[in-house]
């Protein structure tokens, strides 16, 4: 079955960095696009950032580009989010995602929290 496995949130100050990791298994992960969205309290789950199956193609939220880089390494079955000048409205738990015909895979997310 699909499994979707995010690491690396944590406490960081604004303006300081984070690498987010997500580990795929279940399926053959250099066939799909890969996402992150994320989520803050009361706030609607929100698209961050996409890459296609070989990592040709990247697509970012306005609000995160040029501060965040998505990259994947298929060797691995792992994509990853680097996460740059960090501000506090990027608090929030951060997703990965896949979708393979109509059915759509999350990963359990993991927590960032960036203080002022």
């Amino acid at each position: 079955q699909v499994q979707l496995v995010e690491s690396g949130g944590g406490l960081v100050q604004a303006g300081g960095s984070l690498r987010l990791s997500c580990s795929a298994s279940g399926f053959t992960f250099s066939s799909y696009f890969m996402g992150w969205f994320r989520q803050a309290p009361g706030k609607e789950r929100e698209f961050v950032a996409r890459i296609t199956a070989t990592g040709g193609n990247t697509y970012y939220a306005d609000s995160v580009k040029g501060r965040f880089t998505i990259s994947r390494d298929n060797a691995k079955n792992t994509v990853y989010l680097q996460m740059n000048s960090l501000k506090p409205e990027d608090t929030a738990l951060y997703y990965c995602n896949t979708q393979r015909g109509r059915d759509v895979y999350w990963g359990q997310g993991t927590q960032v929290t960036v203080s002022p």
